[in-house]
Order: structure tokens, then C-alpha cells, then sequence
């Protein structure tokens, strides 16, 4: 059984259960995990705390926790995959290699090669230059 992995480009399609989203999970076998990493949850999660802190008054600031606390909930619903002693001996191979693209998505490449995940991700251009990680689109 394959197991997906949902990068931060896509999770967002997963917390708004996009309909073209809805539809690739709906498709698959029942059972098959799909989880996101670490990584996504500190990107997803740093971008909300600044607009907690931000808000000018009581009504945005009940807004931006509110969003804050629907993403806490998401994420303890969806499985998180470590960033372990495993994905790190990959990533440092992979930045060895010098791949060019992000830390963060270098990060989220080797969790997923570290389990053989299928990366689920609308940065096909970046992750196709990792080798041997198996990607997929499911915001199309």
C-alpha cells in the first residue's frame, strides 16, 4: 500500500477539502495513509502565529486564533511523519548532491524517501529534480 504525503502546497487543498483534492483521496484504496511532515506543520504554523499577534483588535484577533486553532485540530487529524535520524542522513545526501531547491522542501523530500511516500505537491518543477521521489499533483 502507497503512502501519500502532502507537502505545504498542497495542504492548504486539504484543510479547505478542495473538491479536486476531495476527489484523489476519494480514489484511493479505503486505508491508504495520507500524512504530511513536520516541516509542513512549523511552515503552516509560523505563518499563523505572526497574524495572531498582529491583529489590531479583539474581533481580528478572535479571527487569526480561530484559524490558528483549525489548524492545530487539522494536523492532529492527519498524521505527522518525523523528521528522524533516517530523513537526516538522506537530506545531507541529497544537500551533498547540491540539488537546488529549498531547505524546508529538501527537509520534506527525505521524510518522504525515508518511507517511500509518494510526495503529493504543486511544486512538481522543484521536486522533480530530487532523485528517486515519487511525486504527484492532486490540486489538477
Amino acid at each position: 500500500m502507497k503512502l501519500y504525503v502532502l507537502d505545504t502546497s498542497v495542504v492548504g487543498f486539504a484543510q479547505q477539502r478542495h473538491p479536486v483534492y476531495v476527489r484523489h483521496v476519494q480514489s484511493l484504496p479505503d486505508e491508504t495513509p495520507v500524512v504530511t511532515t513536520i516541516i509542513t506543520v512549523g511552515e503552516d504554523l509560523s505563518g499563523w502565529l505572526p497574524a495572531c499577534r498582529r491583529a489590531r483588535n479583539g474581533a481580528e484577533r478572535v479571527k487569526a486564533y480561530a484559524r490558528l486553532e483549525r489548524a492545530q485540530e487539522f494536523y492532529q487529524r492527519m498524521g505527522c511523519l518525523p523528521f528522524d535520524d533516517t530523513a537526516a542522513a538522506i537530506f545531507d545526501q541529497l544537500r551533498a548532491q547540491k540539488i537546488r531547491i529549498g531547505v524546508n522542501d529538501l527537509a520534506i523530500a527525505a521524510i518522504a524517501l525515508s518511507v517511500s511516500g509518494v510526495l503529493v505537491t504543486r511544486n512538481i518543477v522543484d521536486f522533480n529534480r530530487v532523485p528517486s521521489l515519487q511525486i504527484e499533483d492532486w490540486t489538477k
